[in-house]
């Protein structure tokens, strides 16, 4: 990647998109610590990122669920692994469970679980840990649509009571545009034959929640979706 600089500020919620190959998962691994930057730095709170830990989070479009533990189990062991004590551990895994809805089913196992609800669980593993960063590859991908729309609204809940900064990687410009703050518009990558790049940050300005019929909504979905296609298009 190549000419990406973003400041996020504490308790934003941007999206990023693009067309595939232009660098969107290669940015959130950066972010999460699992990969390094070839040059340039990342801040997290002021401190250079030198690899995973704590103060970040990522959920992925596979949900990750250890199939053995119950649903309170896996969202309970992160804590455990911190070694915090148990009162604690009981505490944001309860916590947790009614961030997400599933107090209900704290005792199931994940294959009991739909697709919506284990990725509940996965998200609710996460804020066990009270990331203050929540990095978020395309994690409605797998899911139909009437679930996807379910779980927006669930995260945009999330991210309003516990104001947790997200940044989330998503092929879906609508998606984005209901989501974020800002729609960062990356392009370029080894699909196009140069370095990825951020190409424009858009800001959504809209008031919550978004009617994604109303002429506002769909005139940023158009403008982003230029941007995405920009120099991408065929001539005869």
């Amino acid at each position: 990647m190549d000419g990406v600089t973003i400041d996020i500020a504490r308790g934003e919620f941007v999206c990023v998109v693009g067309a595939s190959g232009c660098g969107k998962s290669t940015l959130l691994r950066v972010l999460a610590g699992f990969e390094t930057a070839s040059r340039g730095t990342v801040r997290v709170g002021g401190a250079p990122v030198a690899g995973p830990g704590p103060d970040r989070a990522v959920v992925f479009q596979d949900y990750g669920l250890f199939p053995w533990l119950t649903v309170a189990e896996n969202i309970a062991y992160g804590p455990r692994q911190a070694k915090l004590p148990k009162a604690t551990v009981r505490e944001r895994t309860e916590a947790a469970l009614h961030a997400v809805g599933l107090a209900r089913v704290e005792r199931s196992f994940p294959h009991q679980l739909s697709g919506g609800m284990q990725q509940r669980v996965a998200i609710a593993r996460v804020l066990a840990n009270r990331p203050a960063v929540l990095l978020m590859d395309e994690p409605f991908g797998a899911l139909d649509a009437l679930t996807r729309s379910g779980m927006q609204a669930e995260l945009q809940r999330i991210h309003r009571e516990a104001g947790v900064t997200v940044v989330f990687v998503t092929h879906s410009i609508e998606e984005a545009v209901y989501l974020a703050d800002r729609v960062v518009v990356m392009a370029g990558g080894s699909a196009h034959g140069n370095a990825g790049h951020v190409r424009e940050i858009v800001p959504v300005g809209l008031p919550r929640e978004r009617d994604t019929t109303s002429p506002e909504f769909n005139a940023l979905k158009r403008r982003i979706d230029a941007l995405v296609h920009q120099g991408n298009e065929v001539t005869a």
